[in-house]
């Protein structure tokens, strides 16, 4: 016998090397399947009559190279635990290269502050597992199968109709939201819209994220930035875009990164221009839920729910995890929307669409959203009180984000640079310009005061502290 399988819980191949015995063949498989890590440290092995079975062999074989494996210590057997890997039987381990750094490798820095994650230990875990309990217990047997309804399921866009008329004022019929696996997958969907309508252009926040542009480019279009300033992006500047200029990407709750609201005014001007020029809005309300020093800045898809197209997710609301994002189109954008999208709904679970659905129904998601909204907010002041007199700080009305604009002398490359001494993750303003707009020079960094634990927070605040001028 040569080659054989055996179960471990795991797939493990077993070379019973022909010419030698069954027993040392055996011995040294298992020896050796330890000795390299294949065989985890504390790995229950089958009994020694399920492996002869497996094996086709003699149970006293299998029995006889267990027992010289336990005498040389790579395998224990005690009463009632059955025979399993020892503990010191770890695999071998390579020594580092000449020149290499030796300090264990992180899976990143020590002190996040980048913009764009919540806190991810804040996710609700209890309250969603109950929701979860609830939908798979209500929920019909068809949702458990491979037909799923493009637009995604009905429970879920029902929830959100409601919750984002409520909530944000959003024109929703269930029949006009389709589901999506968050915002870039939304972005990627209208882009080959666009591109169907035979646009050529899509004007752009001169502030924004590289990826969203990025994303667009990649699907064949170009983008032309708009100024930015303290009412928000400068959309008088779309009339003299040309025709080429058929849709507008906004974040018009709340500029990102900047963080202003757009003025009344400049919303006006925006869905003026859409009426006139038959072009769309695409409207970003990537934190909507998050306001702390004024009332909730209601969605611009009210002024014109023909004309915009709302974007929203549960990444910043809940995690990026669930890959949940929702397009709220106009009635005459929904077929060509579906077809880009295709027959079949293969980007987000049916069950984590049910559960979102019963949560935000119960009320869950309305106590998380107010329970984060004040977690963020004590950060927010604790991170005034800690740079404010330092350094200029802005944006911080809304969102999981402030701009802190660095004093004069004072570079945004050096303080980059300090954060790296620190092993502190942090962005630059520049890294969200447009390399065509037209802006003023601002030395300024971006903080993602959402993305810490809380358990991590005092110390990326005092890191901050550290390398600011």
């Amino acid at each position: 016998m040569t080659d054989s399988w055996a179960t471990f819980g795991a797939d493990l191949h077993l070379d019973l090397s022909a010419g030698r015995g069954l027993r040392a063949g055996l011995t040294e498989a298992l020896r050796e399947a330890a000795r390299s890590g294949r065989l985890a440290a504390g790995t229950r092995l089958p009994s020694s009559r399920s492996l002869a079975v497996d094996l086709g062999i003699a149970r006293n074989t299998v029995a006889e190279a267990y027992a010289e494996l336990v005498a040389e210590g790579w395998l224990t057997a005690r009463q009632g635990s059955g025979t399993r890997v020892a503990e010191r039987a770890r695999p071998r381990r390579t020594p580092p290269a000449a020149g290499r750094a030796r300090r264990p490798a992180r899976g990143g820095p020590s002190h996040d502050l980048q913009p764009g994650s919540p806190d991810l230990s804040g996710f609700p875990r209890a309250a969603w597992l109950s929701a979860a309990r609830r939908a798979l217990t209500n929920a019909p047997n068809e949702a458990f199968g491979y037909a799923v309804e493009v637009r995604g399921r009905i429970e879920l866009r029902e929830a959100l109709a409601g919750y984002l008329a409520r909530a944000r004022g959003v024109y929703a019929d269930p029949e006009r939201i389709v589901l999506c696996a968050g915002f870039v997958h939304g972005l990627t969907l209208l882009a080959q819209v666009l591109r169907a309508r035979r646009v050529r252009e899509v004007a752009v926040e001169g502030y924004g994220l590289d990826i969203h542009r990025d994303l667009l480019v990649k699907a064949g279009l170009r983008t032309r930035p708009m100024g930015v300033d303290a009412e928000g992006a400068r959309t008088g500047e779309l009339g003299a875009g040309g025709p080429g200029v058929g849709a507008v990407l906004l974040t018009p709750a709340h500029q990102f990164p900047t963080g202003v609201a757009l003025t009344p005014a400049r919303r006006a001007a925006a869905v003026d221009w859409a009426r006139t020029t038959g072009g769309l809005i695409l409207e970003d309300d990537y934190d909507g839920e998050f306001r702390y020093d004024r009332q909730p800045v209601g969605a611009l898809q009210g002024l014109d729910p023909d004309r915009v197209v709302y974007l929203g997710t549960a990444s910043k609301s809940l995690a990026p995890a669930l890959r949940i994002g929702w397009l709220v189109v106009p009635p005459g954008l929904v077929d060509e929307v579906l077809a880009v999208k295709g027959v079949t709904d293969w980007t987000s679970s049916a069950l984590e669409q049910l559960t979102l659905a019963e949560f935000i129904t119960s009320g869950a998601y309305d106590r998380h959203v107010r329970g984060m909204r004040l977690r963020y907010r004590r950060r927010r002041d604790e991170l005034v009180a800690a740079v404010g007199d330092r350094v200029g700080v802005s944006g911080i009305a809304a969102g999981l984000h402030a701009v802190l604009d660095l004093p004069e002398g004072t570079t945004e490359r050096s303080v980059i640079q300090s954060a790296a001494w620190q092993d502190l993750a942090l962005d630059g303003l520049s890294r969200h310009r447009h390399p065509e707009a037209d802006l003023p020079p601002r030395p300024a960094v971006v903080v993602g005061y959402g993305t810490p634990s809380d358990s991590a927070w005092a110390s990326a605040l005092a890191a901050l502290s550290a390398v600011l001028p």
